[in-house]
C-alpha cells in the first residue's frame, strides 16, 4: 500500500525516486547494501515557504546498511551545506546497555 502511494506520488513529480541502489563493500563493516533516494517535498510546503523554496526542492537519503549497523546521511537541495549523518547499531538487548 505504501508502496503503491508512493508511486503514485512520484508519478506528479512529487514522492520517492529511488536513484540507487545496490550492493556495497565496506572494508570495515563488510558487505552491505547502498541505497540513494530523493524525496521530493515542493507541495507539501507552506506557500509562504514555496515563494522562497526552488521548485526542484527535494530531500536526498543516503543510507548504507550493513546490519546491525547502519549510516544514514540526509542532505537538502536547497541547502547543500546543510546535512544530517545518523550511526546506528542495533544491539539485541531489550534496550539495556549495561
Amino acid at each position: 500500500m505504501i508502496s503503491k502511494h508512493s508511486h503514485e506520488q512520484s508519478d506528479r513529480g512529487e514522492g520517492v525516486e529511488v536513484v540507487q541502489n545496490e550492493p556495497f563493500e565496506d572494508p570495515h563493516h563488510g558487505n552491505g547494501q547502498f541505497t540513494e533516494k530523493r524525496v521530493y517535498l515542493n507541495s507539501k510546503l507552506p506557500s509562504w515557504a514555496r515563494a522562497v523554496v526552488p521548485k526542484i526542492f527535494y530531500v536526498t537519503e543516503k543510507a548504507w546498511n550493513y546490519y546491525p549497523y547502519t549510516i544514514t546521511e540526509y542532505t537538502c537541495s536547497f541547502l547543500p551545506k546543510f546535512s544530517i549523518h545518523i550511526e546506528t547499531k542495533y544491539e539485541d538487548n531489550k534496550g539495556s546497555n549495561d
